[in-house]
């Protein structure tokens, strides 16, 4: 069996349409959508939405803001337009319309933080299968999928947000990693909570990692660990007792797969 597995897509569409070429199945582990385009400030949603030097401004706080002042920056930019849900809710449909269809079949996918899961069984097509707290076989090897990413704790989703990513509260998120028993491949969108895997060098701060992830790992030793989330990471792989865990890459940026053959 030859598998492909990617990560972060971010609007590649033209590259998600050659991710399978050669596969027996594709693996899409979230974050279809470009929101903020990091590489390039003028693309993504937030750029058409806000300019160029507005994404520029929201990085340099990413990097070295705090929390509160990365969200009064935000709340003034959302603050400026008059319809901002409907305005997102547009440029999400029109990426859609062209990624999921650039999946070749069969497909398995799950959500990321950077995702409007709610949408997906609209625009998935047949032979695109939304596979997120499930468990599939795929060449005869059990295959468990989580995705999205964790809520942090203490912080409340605020209502009427006109975008809101994909996080969950830590007892849900737990909870379906729970669920995943008997796996040969671990899949989720965010690491497990190693330092190492966590870390982006670029941006120069630890991004989120799920200890129920680790502990999985570290119970049910599946064979391998498949992730991304973290795009340019301290260590790309590691390997905890049996499992080899591995970020399978920025895809937006770097367009190749991850390719697993057993």
């Amino acid at each position: 069996m030859r598998v492909h597995v990617v990560s972060d897509v971010h609007g590649n569409a033209e590259a998600l349409a050659r991710a399978g070429d050669g596969a027996d199945a594709l693996i899409v582990l979230g974050d279809l959508l470009d929101f903020i385009d990091y590489h390039d400030h003028a693309s993504g949603i937030f750029g058409a939405l806000f300019g160029e030097e507005n994404v520029r401004t929201f990085a340099a706080l990413r990097r070295e803001g705090t929390r509160e002042e990365i969200g009064v920056f935000v709340r003034s930019l959302w603050g400026g337009l008059a319809d901002p849900e409907a305005a997102v809710d547009e440029a999400v449909r029109e990426q859609y319309a062209r990624l999921f269809p650039a999946m070749t079949a069969p497909t398995y996918a799950i959500p990321g933080n950077v995702d409007a899961p709610a949408l997906w069984p609209e625009f998935a097509p047949e032979g695109v299968r939304l596979v997120d707290g499930e468990v599939a076989e795929i060449g005869g090897l059990r295959f468990g999928f989580v995705g999205g990413a964790l809520l942090p704790d203490g912080v409340t989703p605020r209502p009427g947000a006109a975008w809101r990513p994909h996080l969950l509260p830590r007892e849900e998120f737990d909870a379906r990693v729970a669920g995943l028993r008997d796996v040969d491949v671990l899949c989720s969108h965010i690491p497990p909570s190693v330092p190492d895997l966590t870390y982006d060098v670029v941006s120069r701060r630890l991004e989120v990692g799920a200890r129920s992830l680790l502990d999985a790992i570290t119970t049910e030793q599946p064979r391998w660990s498949l992730f991304g989330h973290v795009h340019q990471p301290l260590s790309a792989r590691t390997r905890l007792g049996r499992t080899e865990c591995r970020n399978v890459g920025h895809f937006q940026r770097g367009a190749t797969p991850y390719v697993l053959r057993w």
